[in-house]
């Protein structure tokens, strides 16, 4: 049976196009059929993260009027068989397409795909309530700003209203040192917060523009970086294993913050 997961946030820029691009590729690694279908109609980016951009000749539009078949449109990845691109349209605006339409691009994908990731356009607005619709399960990414994980909380909510029970949170460029210093939310604050299981943490890295830039996701690396490690054990997760959460301190737990940490401990 085809897993449709909505990958969504309340605020954007937290990462959300990011991790579809990198989860998708992931789970195309494990040797399952997987399509990434971009809904953010008129700003879409998802092409652009997995270096597909030059290649698309039709988008989700297309398919929906009868102007092309779905798999015309589909771009899969060279690199990746397993992998396959449904693009948006980027000269409509979010509502292009309604809920009953997303459900029928969905419902054709699941004919040829164990798997089909959405990634939801930023925002609580008619866009995202038609990205949803045909969503089983959503993967909320935030990022541990008080900002973001307000927006988030009311995406939870929404999901919750809309019969999306199943949710999944991830953290997205957690900075160790920072938390360690009380001037960053922990995982355990964002948990609390939004209340909903955790799968996954993201450490802030800045090896993602490189990758964005490149088109070329971190797992592909072929020496992963501890975010691309991150995303592989996301989809290991998604798949049913149990796998731990990587310890980010020790990577970034530098001579100052020690000596931070051990002033404050001695008694004056």
């Amino acid at each position: 049976m085809t897993r449709t997961i909505v990958v969504t946030s309340g605020k954007g820029g937290v990462g959300k196009t990011t991790t579809t691009a990198n989860l998708g590729m992931a789970l195309a690694q494990r040797g399952r059929k997987v399509a990434v279908m971009d809904a953010d109609f008129g700003l879409r980016n998802l092409d652009l993260l997995l270096g597909l951009e030059n290649r698309i000749v039709y988008t989700a539009i297309e398919v929906l009027s009868g102007d092309c078949r779905l798999d015309q449109a589909l771009v899969k990845d060279k690199r990746q068989p397993n992998l396959a691109l449904l693009a948006a349209a980027q000269n409509r605006t979010k509502e292009a397409i309604n809920a009953d339409q997303m459900k029928q691009l969905v419902a054709s994908l699941s004919e040829s795909f164990e798997y089909v990731l959405v990634d939801c356009p930023a925002g609580i607005e008619l866009g995202f309530q038609n990205a949803i619709a045909p969503a089983q399960e959503a993967l909320v990414v935030t990022t541990p700003e008080i900002s973001a994980v307000r927006d988030a909380d009311r995406v939870v909510g929404l999901l919750e209203a809309n019969d999306v029970n199943k949710q999944h949170l991830i953290i997205n460029r957690i900075k160790p040192a920072m938390v360690q210093e009380d001037l960053m939310m922990s995982v355990r604050d964002v948990q609390e917060i939004l209340a909903i299981p955790l799968a996954g943490v993201i450490p802030d890295d800045e090896r993602v523009i490189v990758s964005t830039n490149k088109g070329e996701p971190l797992v592909l690396e072929q020496r992963l970086t501890l975010a691309g490690l991150a995303y592989q054990n996301i989809a290991r997760r998604l798949e049913g294993e149990e796998v731990p959460f990587l310890d980010f301190t020790a990577a970034h737990d530098d001579l100052f913050s020690r000596i931070r940490r051990m002033f404050r401990s001695t008694p004056r």
